[in-house]
């Protein structure tokens, strides 16, 4: 199993000190992030798009091609590109670059994203949601598979044989679809024959197997191996050297940030209570000790089998050191259980 971190680059307050650090000094510390996730052998690293004041990360294509001069090994991933509200062809071109620098280790992970600003901002209707992924899906996986594209649609210009460049190393760079448990989306990946990524940020993950069912059985209906297609369960997580101190250290910044989202989209209130309830033992988050992460994330692959595992830690402004005590833990006190448990080596 490839085990990885992702991040929306949280630029909020600071739930202990009420200060916010710069913009500049969290672009900073987001290298560093990714440099120690190489360093202590992860195999995966993913920066979302995002078009808010609470983050810094609207271009991930920018911060990854950084993060690939600075590192080796580990694999570097939207998480998600907002596909809908952007161009194919630059998308491409973008993470073709980011191969290009890390020599064959970007991807792309594409969604609808968890936000609606992108639409506006860049002139396009929401009423045209699920139309604009789909129109623009077809496009980027046809510019990945040819270099001389013939394409028409209804919402971007036509091409007409035109060449797209750079080409990327890897041929062709992996695309995966990033899906919130919606059916119709689960299907649209497994039609593709596309890896998929399941955001599980809340509730019961079991509640979520009848999707990964539906994705095989979609996928092998349409001729694909489902044995062939990753799946990678994405969920919200924090380690510590104990589950006290994990709990303690990350509630705030995630209370912060779950009720002021909850606040734009009508959900309750968040608790201690209900927060505790979470990160019990079948619960969605992965919050605690060494041991309880790798109890967990043990727990959701006897629920699905899947080849991935990527937890969001920065759900909320944490102080940057201990973030990377967080990844450290991670990377040398999970990992190589997990591994050893499942019977596969690093990526």
């Amino acid at each position: 199993m490839e085990l990885g971190i992702y991040t929306f680059a949280e630029a909020t307050p600071d739930p202990e000190t009420g200060k916010t650090i710069s913009p500049a000094q969290r672009m900073c510390n987001l290298l560093e992030e990714i440099e120690l996730a190489d360093q202590v052998g992860l195999d995966v690293f993913g920066v979302g798009e995002h078009h808010r004041s609470e983050y810094i990360a609207s271009s991930p294509a920018v911060v990854l091609a950084a993060a690939a001069a600075r590192t080796k090994k580990i694999r570097l991933t939207s998480a998600v590109s907002v596909l809908s509200s952007d161009d194919p062809v630059r998308v491409f071109q973008q993470f073709a670059t980011v191969d290009l620098i890390s020599n064959g280790r970007a991807e792309i992970m594409a969604g609808r994203g968890s936000f609606i600003e992108s639409y506006p901002l860049f002139g396009y209707d929401l009423q045209n949601y699920n139309e604009l992924f789909e129109e623009k899906l077809d496009l980027l996986l046809r510019i990945r598979e040819e270099e001389h594209v013939h394409w028409e649609g209804k919402h971007r210009a036509a091409l007409a044989g035109q060449g797209v460049y750079p080409r990327s190393v890897q041929s062709p760079i992996p695309v995966w679809i990033a899906v919130g448990g919606t059916p119709k989306s689960v299907v649209r990946a497994a039609l593709n024959g596309l890896p998929m990524a399941l955001a599980i940020i809340g509730g019961q993950p079991e509640r979520f197997v009848p999707f990964v069912n539906l994705y095989r059985e979609a996928a092998k209906e349409a001729g694909h191996d489902p044995a062939s297609l990753p799946i990678s369960i994405n969920s919200h997580g924090y380690i510590a050297d104990t589950s006290q101190q994990a709990a303690d250290e990350s509630f705030q910044p995630f209370l912060d940030t779950m009720n002021r989202i909850g606040k734009e989209r009508g959900w309750a209130p968040m608790t201690r209570a209900g927060f505790e309830a979470e990160r019990g033992p079948k619960g969605a988050l992965v919050v605690g000790s060494p041991q309880k992460a790798i109890d967990k994330i043990m727990y959701e692959y006897e629920l699905f089998g899947h080849q991935r595992f990527m937890l969001q830690f920065t759900v909320g402004s944490i102080p940057h050191t201990k973030v990377m005590r967080c990844i450290e833990l991670f990377g040398t006190k999970v990992a190589p259980v997990i591994r050893k448990e499942v019977g596969v080596g690093t990526s």
